[in-house]
């Protein structure tokens, strides 16, 4: 009896002192957020992607002094019999080709390597798109530490270096984490005074306070009184906000949503929300721009992770580039 109530002594201890510790080193919360430090797979060499994905090159790009972040260049598939012991200059040159192009950008936890970022790279690739997977600052073996504002700087940077080299449509890919990384980096693009060619946001939620305030583990401390107002202004001593609820007030491009009812992490009803929010600023700006969603049954399994085993998605991201092909943000407003 006494080693059971030490037991559940130390255990509430342990809870109880969550909260405090939080509030006096509120850095710990930024690094859960972004989870940089667990870089799975743990045993892949990211210089070389041959490992574990063909027909793809590995380069770095300095977006800031300090900072080089690891970018994976994965080919189309016209490109794949070419592509054989061709250098990185080679890889950069065919971004002329007119083939779309589509920056992935992660979520949190792991690298480019990871398998579900594999696979999903491995159908876009088939489907006809270079795929450009970029590792942020912190992330894998790209150096800095992560912020907000970081990864959309590292983000904003490798699209301007791609519309350098590319003839055709630039697509940004954001998947959870990255869905925030996009839409951000969306709005710099318009502010910029153009228009990101295509926005493809895949489980992606309305603000990161909503996804930390909703997050399972949270709800065991929500009721404590003060403790999600806690969240909300760590986040903000964080400088961490992500509000894509916001940017698609702003933003006046294609967009398609993905995302799963049995979405564990970012619950369904976020992207819902989002595809509204979408549009009624076309409505508001009065543009023609393409708002697309995809919702995915619950009985599919595919929760946050695995709609890149939908057997259509090839398809759907066709189609939906290729109605993109002849739009025009000059001629989109009436």
């Amino acid at each position: 009896m006494a080693d059971t109530k030490r037991a559940l002594c130390y255990l509430f201890t342990i809870y109880a002192s969550l909260p405090v510790i939080l509030y006096l080193f509120p850095w710990i919360l930024g690094h859960v957020i972004f989870a940089h430090l667990l870089r799975v797979p743990y045993f892949v060499d990211l210089g070389r992607p041959q490992d574990v994905l063909n027909h793809t090159c590995n380069f770095y790009l300095s977006t800031e002094d300090g900072v080089s972040v690891g970018v994976w260049h994965t080919l189309p598939s016209s490109q794949w019999e070419a592509s054989a012991g061709k250098s990185s200059e080679w890889y950069h040159e065919t971004l002329g080709d007119g083939s779309p192009v589509i920056i992935y950008l992660h979520g949190n936890v792991g690298t480019r390597a990871t398998n579900h970022r594999v696979e999903l790279v491995k159908i876009l690739s088939a489907a006809g798109n270079h795929v450009l997977s970029l590792d942020y600052r912190g992330f894998g073996d790209s150096t800095g530490e992560p912020s907000e504002a970081g990864l959309t700087n590292d983000a904003l940077y490798l699209y301007h270096w791609v519309k350098k080299r590319n003839r055709g449509l630039v697509c940004l890919w954001g998947h959870s984490l990255g869905s925030g990384v996009a839409t951000n980096t969306a709005v710099k693009i318009q502010e910029q005074g153009s228009t990101v060619d295509a926005l493809i946001l895949e489980a992606p939620f309305t603000s990161i306070g909503e996804v930390v305030v909703n997050h399972p583990l949270t709800k065991m401390y929500i009721f404590l009184p003060g403790f999600e107002s806690l969240l909300w202004n760590l986040l903000e001593r964080n400088n961490i906000v992500f509000t894509s609820n916001k940017n698609l007030e702003k933003l006046t491009g294609p967009l398609l949503i993905l995302h799963s009812e049995d979405d564990n992490i970012v619950p369904h009803h976020m992207g819902r929300e989002l595809y509204q929010t979408s549009l009624l600023a076309q409505g508001k700006f009065n543009t023609d721009a393409r708002v697309e969603m995809i919702s995915y049954s619950a009985n599919l399994g595919f929760s946050h992770n695995h709609i890149y085993l939908d057997p259509n998605l090839s398809d759907a991201i066709r189609i939906f580039l290729e109605k993109l092909r002849h739009w025009s943000p000059l001629m989109s407003r009436k």
